[in-house]
């Protein structure tokens, strides 16, 4: 991977995700400090590296146009942070705005508090289990998201009280995801809409507005 590889994969992804200069700014910071501590810790996939822009920044900055009002979200698993971090850099201009990065990975959310403090984003790392984030949060929420966690099945169960309190679940998918839809049906009722990924052609944004309990 050469600097001039990473500057066109760069500009694919904001051609397929056009955001502002000071966003793009941010995830410029961001995506540095990224691979600088990929030296260190295994945030990405070291294959996906020379793609990094188009297959994890892009990625994660499409699911904004599918929640353009939501202002507080929940991201499950953040690791590298995406794609929480990467909405946090997007949504850094909007008053009003959080994003809340769960990671149980200590060395992982000690490089996500480091992204949010250099990019600015307006996030909080928490360091725990979904499930302890999930029973001790009281706030409102408008959006979970989950990219290459868990099935749907277990991140419905996980995020249950979330869900019933209104928040809707955008979940990135591979090409499985029909697979796992099916599973989940046989203990859950589920309001759904599939996506077309716009970075992965074989990715799918599974957009969960209402899941309850089947009886």
């Amino acid at each position: 991977m050469t600097p001039e590889s990473l500057a066109e994969d760069r500009a694919r992804a904001l051609m397929l995700t056009p955001v502002s200069r000071e966003t793009a700014g941010r995830l410029d910071r961001f995506v540095a400090l990224l691979l600088q501590w990929q030296a260190k810790i295994n945030l990405v996939a070291a294959s996906t590296l020379p793609a990094l822009w188009t297959r994890h920044v892009a990625d994660s900055l499409q699911l904004l146009e599918l929640a353009p009002q939501a202002r507080v979200w929940v991201d499950l698993g953040s690791g590298g942070g995406f794609p929480g971090l990467v909405v946090g850099c997007a949504l850094a201009e909007k008053p009003g705005c959080h994003v809340h990065l769960v990671d149980s990975n200590q060395k992982k959310a000690a490089f996500l508090r480091e992204a949010v403090r250099i990019t600015g984003a307006p996030a909080t790392v928490h360091p725990m289990r979904i499930e302890t984030f999930v029973a001790a949060f009281t706030g409102p929420v408008d959006v979970v998201t989950a990219r290459a966690l868990a099935p749907i099945e277990s991140l419905l169960a996980q995020t249950e009280s979330l869900m019933a309190g209104g928040a809707k679940a955008l979940l990135l998918k591979g090409q499985d995801v029909e697979v796992e839809l099916t599973k989940a049906a046989k203990y859950w009722n589920i309001n759904h809409l599939l996506i077309p990924s716009r970075t992965n052609l074989q990715g799918r944004i599974v957009v969960i507005s209402k899941a309850e309990r089947r009886l």
